[in-house]
């Protein structure tokens, strides 16, 4: 199905001039969605940019979502939510769809900056084509107010139902659980186009990718976690030196590192962070950036300066790298831009090729 590629939280806030203030009251935190507490698990908040067009009940109610594979929860707005950030999404009516199962159930999924918190219940879930019935989803009663940045009604989460809050089912889960999938994987090609990018559930597209498939084991069934040679610029260790474990994450824009090995990057191609978490650079420097290169089961995966400099028209170009207080990388938009990635729940393997 395809997917849009729109304005994250930060790239609105930053347009309206608020990104600083938001900054010093939440410090970037990418590690967020990753860290537990109790059974819910935690979702980044102002990076999320590719989303797409779900129908949830009968008959379908239409909403824009984050598709995540670093969460694992379906959620969207509801009727019943007064939030701000509810005011300018689309809502579920749980009684507008004859097909909607109540339950007594609550869902909170915390996030640096608040909280969503609702009900869960169950209904048809329209995806790609796929119809998913009896699929649990979460409709919010408040959410945390950077959603009110975002376009996106909701997430779709695509990770484990390890990660899930409240043991709810994932939707891929169900899908795979139902017999609606050709193959028991989906694939993401993410582009710098509008419109252009996509995911396909159940198989992959010929179309968006050149040469080889490498097949990467899975080092972990709680994430989308493999495990990382080295990364090198111009054939020189700069992180990951000891060998290291990557999460693949459609929900991150950029690429997260640990701290001590963006400095060293940072030092090799000419930028320094500062206190909002930004590395800004020239973007008459681009062309001159050394090459970046991330070695994953023996084989070299480069991204070019052109794919790891991001441009925004408000604050120019900045570094899409990331520092976190964790020995653990998580490669975000700004790599599967560059490698068509298949999620293959079968063999729990992550497929990289060369994005077309």
């Amino acid at each position: 199905m395809p997917l849009i590629k729109g304005k994250s939280a930060r790239d609105t806030l930053q347009e309206k001039g608020m990104w600083e203030e938001y900054r010093k009251k939440f410090p970037y935190n990418p590690m967020a969605k990753f860290m537990q507490t109790g059974t819910d698990s935690m979702t980044n908040d102002a990076d999320m940019a590719y989303y797409g067009v779900i129908s949830i009940g009968t008959p379908p109610q239409s909403f824009t979502v984050v598709f995540d594979t670093g969460s694992s929860n379906l959620w969207v707005p509801s009727i019943y939510c007064n939030s701000p950030a509810c005011q300018n999404h689309a809502t579920f009516n749980p009684k507008q769809s004859s097909t909607y199962k109540y339950t007594s159930r609550t869902l909170s999924i915390p996030y640096e900056t608040g909280s969503m918190t609702g009900w869960l219940g169950y209904d048809t879930v329209g995806v790609a084509g796929i119809y998913v019935s009896s699929q649990i989803f979460g409709m919010s009663h408040t959410e945390a107010p950077f959603m009110t940045n975002m376009l996106a009604d909701g997430i779709l989460g695509l990770g484990f139902p390890s990660m899930a809050s409240s043991q709810a089912t994932p939707v891929f889960d169900n899908m795979m659980k139902q017999g609606l999938l050709t193959q028991d994987l989906f694939s993401v090609y993410l582009s710098n186009e509008q419109p252009g990018s996509e995911v396909v559930f159940g198989g992959m597209d010929p179309n968006h990718y050149t040469g080889n498939i490498y097949w990467i084991p899975l080092s972990s069934k709680n994430y989308w976690k493999i495990s990382m040679d080295s990364v090198t610029i111009n054939g020189n260790i700069v992180g990951c030196s000891q060998g290291c474990q990557a999460i693949l994450d459609t929900g991150t824009s950029f690429i997260v590192g640990p701290t001590s090995d963006l400095d060293t990057i940072q030092n090799y191609i000419g930028a320094d962070a500062n206190e909002y978490g930004d590395s800004p650079v020239q973007c008459s420097d681009i062309g001159s950036m050394p090459d970046l290169t991330f070695n994953i089961n023996g084989h070299p995966f480069t991204l070019p300066a052109s794919a790891y400099v991001t441009k925004s028209a408000a604050y120019g170009c900045h570094v899409g790298l990331g520092a976190i207080e964790a020995q653990l990388w998580i490669l975000g938009d700004v790599f599967i831009r560059q490698y068509y990635t298949i999620f293959d729940r079968s063999n729990n393997y992550i497929g990289l090729a060369q994005a077309a």
